[in-house]
């Protein structure tokens, strides 16, 4: 499920410099209908996300719109694939991907989410997406601790 071509940037970039590419991009928009568009724009690039991954078991909880997020590899690389429902959501899967996916554990676990204040998500997003966005990054953390904590 990996053929991402932003992804790619994550492996030899830290994911403090990719939340600055992220501010950089949201930045050259003037407005926030043009930055949900390009939310939307970017949640058309997630991968393919095969059916049998939506179920419970990776089921993100305390979103709105239905989202699953998958995990694979070691505390040295974890990967994440995700899905949504939501064309928006789906956008802010693909931020949090390249933020946080194709990294170490410890990686994931020190890294804070910066572009969610540096682009002005916070204050543009409903509360429910807000709390979806929060459980998502909650979920992915938690992947991280306990494969951290296997090894």
């Amino acid at each position: 499920m990996r053929d991402n071509a932003h992804m790619n940037d994550t492996i030899t970039t830290s994911a403090a410099q990719v939340q600055q590419d992220i501010a950089d991009e949201f930045a050259f928009f003037g407005d926030w209908s043009e930055r949900y568009q390009y939310l939307i724009d970017l949640g058309r690039q997630l991968p393919p996300f095969p059916d049998e991954y939506k179920s419970e078991e990776h089921r993100v909880l305390g979103c709105q719109s239905m989202v699953w997020l998958v995990p694979s590899g070691n505390a040295d690389c974890m990967h994440f694939d995700a899905v949504s429902d939501s064309a928006i959501v789906s956008g802010l899967l693909m931020l949090v991907l390249r933020v946080y996916s194709d990294r170490s554990a410890a990686e994931i676990l020190a890294t804070e989410p910066e572009f969610i204040q540096s682009i002005g998500l916070a204050r543009h997003l409903s509360p429910t997406r807000s709390n979806g966005l929060a459980s998502t990054l909650a979920k992915l953390k938690e992947y991280a601790a306990a494969v951290a904590n296997q090894e």
